[in-house]
């Protein structure tokens, strides 16, 4: 079932995503949903080709592990 979200912006902001959404033919709530699920199936995820790079990284997978067995056994610090 569809939610509604209230979403504040700028004047600016607000006059970039309408014509960005009538240049696609999209209601400006559609163009909003649309370019945030794009931007997280992009951003959020690796490809396979990434996926693979990572995976024979050995040095890196050495250090994710080690990162792993830290977290696992409390020994971090959040920074911020």
């Amino acid at each position: 079932m569809p939610k509604t979200i209230t979403l504040r912006v700028d004047d600016d902001s607000y006059a970039l995503l309408k014509k960005a959404a009538d240049g696609t033919h999209r209601p400006i709530s559609n163009f909003i949903e649309h370019a945030a699920l794009s931007f997280l199936s992009q951003d959020s995820y690796v490809n396979d080709t990434e996926m693979s790079a990572i995976l024979n990284d050995k040095e890196l997978m050495v250090s994710l592990r080690r990162g792993e067995k830290d977290i696992k056994a409390g020994d971090y610090s959040i920074v911020g």
